[in-house]
């Protein structure tokens, strides 16, 4: 039986988007994929899509109703690939019980906010040119793994090279 990877989108969310393919294609021979779109999650439209309203409705209650709804989704051990806000919904996930064996969360730069790291392997990804990407001291602090990619932005997880690397990673933690 293959492990559960749940896949966990950004704030633009969407049914399978399509750049999710390039994670998913490469990891499905490997894994019984689950793709979650957080503001479903979070019980947020997408009908009428403004960034910045989404972004607050997530931030005032849709990151703790994505956690609370995903803990009673997921019961058993599962590794979670989390890009942007998805990877912050699976770590607070993560520290409310959810059994995240392998978490890897790519741009999760609200994380800055956590001060607790949940009890996982975990890896973390971030762009160089992302004004919001962590400071060393905070990963010293929480002694976590990070690859800081050079000349990338917070955007990064778009990008069919980094997916390879990110997929690499991943393939990599079932050895």
């Amino acid at each position: 039986m293959k492990p559960r990877l749940l896949i966990l989108s950004d704030l633009f969310g969407g049914n399978n988007p399509e750049w999710i393919k390039m994670y998913s294609e490469v990891l499905e021979s490997k894994f019984e994929i689950q793709y979650y779109d957080v503001l479903e999650l979070a019980n947020i439209p997408s009908d009428n899509f403004i960034e910045s309203d989404v972004h607050d409705q997530l931030l005032k209650r849709g990151i703790d109703k994505a956690v609370e709804n995903l803990l009673q989704l997921e019961t058993g051990k599962i590794m979670v690939l989390g890009f942007s806000i998805g990877g912050t919904i699976a770590w607070k996930a993560s520290l409310k019980g959810l059994d995240i064996t392998h978490l890897f969360a790519v741009s999760s730069t609200r994380l800055r906010y956590e001060t607790e790291a949940p009890n996982s392997i975990i890896k973390l990804y971030f762009g160089e040119k992302d004004p919001n990407k962590l400071i060393s001291k905070w990963f010293l602090d929480l002694d976590l793994e990070s690859e800081i990619l050079k000349d990338n932005s917070h955007q990064l997880y778009l990008i069919e090279n980094n997916a390879a690397l990110v997929c690499s990673d991943i393939l990599k933690s079932l050895h």
